[in-house]
């Protein structure tokens, strides 16, 4: 049977990565690894008539990012010390690449939306991305109907 040591979880705060976030909680404590939970946080589109938007709401998004992270981390501690947080600034789907590489992770476990037909053509797949571009096994976890 394989043994993961390192698992990496992407959040977004909605509920299919809350949902991964349980199952590789789970797994993390059955194999005894360390997880980690990484959000990638990017800038808004801009437009051409904004050449210039002010530091400080950059600041306030990234801070933001990091507090929800933040309280993310200290719910998963208390059932698995093995929990660090990473937060990365870019497109997700690239971001998470590097960082499943930098972290040197031997598993995900993510959460998927199963948007299907137009949503999926315009929200594109981040989950999917990472499944083709993944150098580890992905593990996805669809969210709910509900979600």
């Amino acid at each position: 049977m394989t043994s993961f040591r390192h698992i990496l979880v992407p959040v977004d705060f909605e509920p299919p990565s809350k949902r991964a976030l349980e199952v590789a909680i789970d797994l993390a404590l059955k194999f005894e690894a360390t997880l980690t939970l990484v959000h990638a946080w990017d800038t808004p589109y801009l437009y051409a008539s904004m050449p210039y938007v002010p530091a400080d709401v950059w600041s306030a998004l990234e801070e933001a990012a990091k507090r929800q992270l933040d309280d993310t981390l200290a719910e998963v501690s208390p059932r698995l010390a093995r929990a660090e947080a990473m937060l990365v600034r870019g497109p997700a789907a690239s971001e998470i690449l590097a960082a499943i590489e930098r972290a040197r992770v031997d598993l995900v476990v993510m959460g998927t939306h199963g948007r299907r037909g137009l949503n999926r053509f315009l929200l594109g797949s981040v989950a999917e991305r990472i499944v083709r571009g993944s150098s580890v096994p992905v593990l996805t976890v669809r969210g709910s109907d509900e979600s």
